[in-house]
């Protein structure tokens, strides 16, 4: 069922609940909503045992924008929803959305456990750092009209994909819809980037994330994603980690929700 919630500052963030159980929201990583992601095949896994709430992060999907952005912004609009919920949540975060749980974590919201996989972070020379001006150069792009260019520059400097896969990402049915969300990968980029620059992460960035963690990571993903997750897991408070073997990035919900299953029973 589709109901929506009014963010702080007055943006409409549309969601979908389904299943029975305690509560658990997914948040999606960059380029993907309800109707174009992972997280609503993971939902429906989930639904046995937990009421799963997917919603539109903010510009994308059936939810709107309201500007200037601020990370703060897509923390409230977690806060709205929870809120609604009435009672604290369990946290799953993918990709960029890890980085986003992350915070809205750290910033108190009453989340009871708190799971993330692949959050995009470069802690080592295994790949290219991200540009220090990344998230400017995303923002350029979009001022001046071009949104292929954002999401080319967004898949071959952010996620490291060869030119060729990303010059044939032109003629995908889904490119349109891509451009249309474009802008917000320089939301997901104000989450990401200062974490991807080759170094360690900072020792006291999450000491704020005081409830269990779960950091996990596929065995077939690139050593650099890989390990930016075990660095995760080092620095959080109380956090667990978990390879599933044989998966990527795109982790297969049928792998993945036990795993989550288990960590919030």
């Amino acid at each position: 069922m589709e109901n929506t919630v009014t963010s702080q500052d007055g943006t409409t963030i549309a969601y979908t609940r389904v299943g029975h159980g305690p509560a658990v929201i997914l948040v999606d990583g960059a380029m993907c909503h309800r109707a174009s992601g992972p997280n609503p095949a993971l939902a429906a896994e989930l639904a046995g045992s937990h009421t799963v709430y997917t919603y539109d992060r903010r510009g994308r999907g059936g939810s709107g924008d309201t500007a200037p952005f601020a990370v703060e912004r897509e923390i409230d609009d977690l806060a709205a929803l929870i809120e609604a919920i009435g009672e604290p949540v369990f946290l799953y975060g993918i990709s960029s959305g890890a980085a986003l749980a992350l915070a809205a974590t750290a910033a108190g919201l009453p989340v009871t456990k708190v799971a993330v996989y692949e959050p995009p972070f470069v802690v080592d020379g295994t790949r290219a750092p991200m540009p220090h001006d990344y998230e400017e150069r995303i923002r350029d792009f979009i001022a001046a009209g071009r949104p292929a260019d954002a999401i080319r520059y967004f898949m071959r400097t952010g996620v490291g994909l060869p030119g060729i896969m990303v010059a044939m990402m032109r003629l995908m049915p889904g490119w349109s819809g891509m451009k249309a969300i474009a802008h917000t990968l320089a939301y997901d980029a104000a989450f990401v980037a200062r974490f991807g620059q080759g170094k360690p992460l900072p020792e006291h960035e999450w000491d704020a994330v005081k409830v269990p963690a779960l950091v996990i990571d596929g065995g077939k993903s690139p050593a650099w994603i890989r390990n930016g997750a075990a660095d995760l897991a080092r620095v959080l408070p109380d956090a667990a980690a978990r390879t599933l073997d044989g998966q990527t990035h795109l982790v297969k919900a049928r792998v993945l929700a036990p795993v989550l299953k288990g960590f919030f029973a």
